[in-house]
């Protein structure tokens, strides 16, 4: 079978399950309650899958000045791949609880890592239940291993000054974040409410039609508009903490439109230096 590389259908998982290159990654999370994945995993899951955790094993809560989720470092990221079993060629389904934000988080680290087979489940947790499909209540820990990589391409990972820079010489900074926290009618989150000046705005829901993702040629003709001509690789995404931002980085990918960065720390990292210009109101 060929890999999967940005999304895969639940009734296509279902039938793999037995791929020895398989390897399933749980991502659900909630900010309000930050153990309510780890223990809905606990209570049930899609068989062979382990859980990753968005604070503890998908970020690194170390790091100050840098947003809520900060990028975490490559060694203690390959070092988790490792834990769970997971080598370079193995074929990643990740998936939280059904809009693929957590998951699309989990998507990008792998993807900067350079490892192309890793894909979201289209619908996650919510569409397999819906289904039918089957669902382990035992957690068997994977034989251990070494994942070996070099480093993330740091060239698709930027800083707020990075951010500054390449806004000035025109290209896009795009918020996933909700519309009202973009205008900064509410924030509630963050300590300070608003937008970076000269960031757009697109929510992230915008990639999905009841809870699915878009078709590809609707989500390429919807960020071909946002782009206004502007190649891929001249757009950055940003929301509260750089975890949402990925399903925009998600989306485009299954657009063909390959090539956009991520600003990390994102909205919770530009506000960390009080001396940072804020917007409010539309773009």
């Amino acid at each position: 079978m060929g890999g999967w590389t940005n999304l895969v259908q639940a009734e296509t998982l279902a039938i793999a399950l037995s791929r020895p290159d398989l390897a399933i990654i749980d991502c659900r999370y909630s900010l309000a309650a930050p153990g309510a994945g780890e223990a809905g995993f606990l209570q049930g899951h899609i068989p062979h899958a382990v859980y990753a955790h968005l604070d503890r094993d998908l970020s690194d809560m170390g790091k100050v000045g840098q947003g809520r989720h900060p990028w975490p470092e490559v060694s203690d990221f390959t070092a988790k791949l490792g834990a769970w079993g997971i080598g370079p060629e193995h074929q990643v389904v990740a998936y939280d609880d059904g809009d693929g934000a957590y998951a699309a988080r989990l998507w990008f680290l792998l993807r900067t890592l350079g490892h192309e087979k890793v894909a979201v489940l289209d619908g996650g947790w919510a569409r397999w239940t819906a289904l039918g499909l089957p669902v382990d209540t035992q957690h068997r820990a994977p034989a251990p291993r070494r994942y070996a990589a070099a480093e993330f391409d740091r060239s698709r990972l930027l800083d707020a000054e990075q951010v500054q820079a390449r806004l000035e010489a025109g290209e896009l900074l795009l918020d996933a974040r909700a519309a009202p926290r973009f205008r900064g009618e509410t924030e509630p989150l963050d300590r300070v409410a608003g937008h970076v000046p000269g960031a757009r705005n697109r929510p992230y829901a915008d990639n999905l039609v009841e809870g699915r993702f878009k078709t590809a040629a609707q989500l390429a003709d919807e960020f071909r508009a946002v782009l206004e001509g502007r190649a891929p690789d001249q757009a950055i995404m940003m929301c509260g903490s750089g975890v949402t931002a990925c399903h925009h980085l998600l989306a485009m990918e299954r657009a063909g439109l390959r090539g956009a960065r991520l600003f990390t720390g994102s909205w919770s990292g530009w506000i960390a230096d009080p001396q940072r210009p804020i917007a409010t109101g539309e773009a």
